[in-house]
């Protein structure tokens, strides 16, 4: 991946592609204490499940747990330890995908199938998450059991979202076509518009390094280039509906969102 890399970081001016390494970190021991003394009301995991002495201590604290499955399988086993909630991300959501067991790119049940399923797997209740842009999206996934819903892509157009201007011109400049599955940002399956290194990288998904190795990589690119061409290298995260985003405020969206669902 580093030789492959090479062009790319000569043509932006950042010399050598360095050795791959972790550009952020894990929610470690430091991070759990820094939650156990804040007590936020709700906890959510969006990358597989937390060690069982971790759910343990947040809810001894008092937090409400929630973590994302996109399998029924992986909502089993949320639910077996303990989580209160479970967040049913369809192959249709923007960004990462939550996969943790299984093959990301086998396991890509959109929403309308996977949430009835986990509805009729688990007891806990069930939040639909992946391509509701609207209030029709609202209503079918209450009709499909799920007991609330989590809208990502649709909060981006409001002025509140802190994106770079040339990300929310890409968010507008999408079509229903647009978006991809893709690992070459961070090494880690999620949805994004697709632009120049999205294309050209498709055929080498395979030698993408591991998250969030390749995000040591990779990410730099849009850092480096002015905004005329951060297009080319900015990951635009975004669930499959991004051509219905719609501009106001996100309190004018919850307001028409919770309206269009209807009673």
């Amino acid at each position: 991946m580093r030789n492959r890399l090479h062009g790319y970081y000569d043509e932006v001016g950042l010399g050598p592609v360095p050795q791959p390494c972790e550009p952020f970190p894990s929610f470690d021991e430091e991070r759990l204490d820094i939650v156990l003394e804040l007590r936020p009301k709700v906890v959510s995991f969006h990358f597989g499940l937390p060690d069982t002495k971790i759910v343990q201590q947040l809810k001894e604290a008092g937090c409400v747990l929630l973590c994302s499955a996109t399998t029924v399988s992986e909502a089993r086993q949320i639910e077996a330890a303990g989580v209160n909630a479970i967040i049913a991300q369809g192959y249709e959501a923007g960004g990462h995908r939550g996969t943790f067991t299984g093959d990301p790119a086998i396991d890509t049940v959109g929403t309308m199938a996977l949430v009835p399923q986990i509805v009729d797997a688990v007891r806990v209740p069930v939040i639909a998450a992946g391509g509701i842009f609207d209030g029709r999206g609202i209503a079918a996934s209450f009709a499909l059991g799920a007991s609330g819903v989590q809208i990502g892509t649709a909060f981006l157009a409001c002025p509140e979202a802190n994106v770079q201007p040339v990300y929310r011109a890409g968010l507008r400049a999408a079509s229903d076509e647009s978006t991809s599955v893709a690992r070459c940002f961070t090494g880690r399956p999620a949805r994004v518009v697709r632009n120049r290194f999205v294309l050209e990288m498709a055929g080498e998904e395979d030698a993408a390094l591991e998250f969030p190795l390749q995000a040591s990589l990779a990410l730099p690119l849009s850092m480096a280039v002015d905004e005329s061409r951060r297009a080319d290298f900015l990951p635009i995260w975004a669930g499959q509906g991004v051509a219905k985003l719609r501009e106001m405020t996100a309190t004018a969206l919850v307001e028409k969102l919770v309206a269009e669902a209807g009673p």
